[in-house]
C-alpha cells in the first residue's frame, strides 16, 4: 500500500473550504468543447437580445467604455478542480442589462464557435456575473476565452461561457451545449450538480 491514496492531490491551506469532490490546483488548466476561436476585436460585438426580440449591441470600444469591476473569485470546475483567489476585470452584467427589458426568466449564452449554455436569469444578477476582458493583471488570453468570457463564479466553469458573444433572454428554458448532452441544468458545485440526477 502507498503513502498516498489515488483520491489525493495535495493538502488544503488552512482555512479553506472547497465544494464537495473538489481539489485544488496552481495552474489554470485549459478545458474546451471545440477549436479556439480567435476574434478580431475590430469585428467583436456583443449582443443581449431581449424576449420580444429587441437586439441590444455593444463593440469592443463600447464595453471597454463601461465601468470594469475587478473580482477575485474562486473557480470550480465540474472536472473536480477549483482554483481559488482568481483575479479578473470585467463588466457586470448588471450595468450591461440596466436599460434591458428582463421581462424573462432564462438566459441562453452564445458564443463565437457555436458553444452555448442556458442559465436561470437572476444568476446574472445582483453582482452574480460579469463579461470579463482580463486575467490576473493582463488580457484575457484566447485559451481562457478572450477576448471577453462569462464569469459566474458561483456556478461549475462550464457555464462561464467563454468567447462569449451573446445572451438571448427566454420566458422558459432550454438546454445548452453541455446540458443537452447530460450535465446538469443548474451546476451548483456546492451540491455537486454535475450531471442530470445529481
Amino acid at each position: 500500500m502507498g503513502i498516498v491514496s489515488r483520491g489525493f492531490h495535495g493538502r488544503r491551506p488552512a482555512g479553506t473550504t472547497l465544494p464537495p469532490g473538489q481539489y485544488l490546483v496552481e495552474d489554470f488548466p485549459v478545458l474546451s468543447a471545440g477549436p479556439t476561436p480567435r476574434v478580431p476585436l475590430e469585428t467583436w460585438e456583443f449582443t443581449v437580445t431581449t424576449a420580444a426580440g429587441v437586439r441590444h449591441r455593444w463593440s469592443w470600444r463600447d464595453l471597454r467604455d463601461l465601468p470594469s469591476e475587478r473580482p477575485t473569485v474562486d473557480l470550480h470546475c465540474v472536472t473536480k478542480w477549483s482554483k481559488l483567489a482568481t483575479r479578473w476585470e470585467g463588466v457586470s452584467l448588471d450595468t450591461l442589462l440596466a436599460d434591458v427589458d428582463l421581462d424573462a426568466d432564462y438566459a441562453m449564452v452564445h458564443s463565437f464557435g457555436g458553444y452555448t449554455t442556458n442559465l436561470p436569469l437572476e444568476d446574472l444578477l445582483d453582482g452574480k456575473a460579469w463579461i470579463v476582458h482580463r486575467y490576473d493583471g493582463d488580457d484575457l488570453p484566447a485559451e481562457h476565452g478572450g477576448p471577453a468570457r462569462l464569469l459566474v463564479p458561483h456556478l461549475y466553469l462550464w457555464k462561464s461561457a467563454k468567447w462569449v458573444r451573446g445572451i438571448q433572454l427566454m420566458p422558459t428554458d432550454d438546454p445548452g451545449f453541455w446540458e443537452s448532452l447530460g450535465y446538469h441544468e443548474y451546476g451548483d458545485p456546492w451540491r455537486e450538480q454535475r450531471y442530470q440526477g445529481d
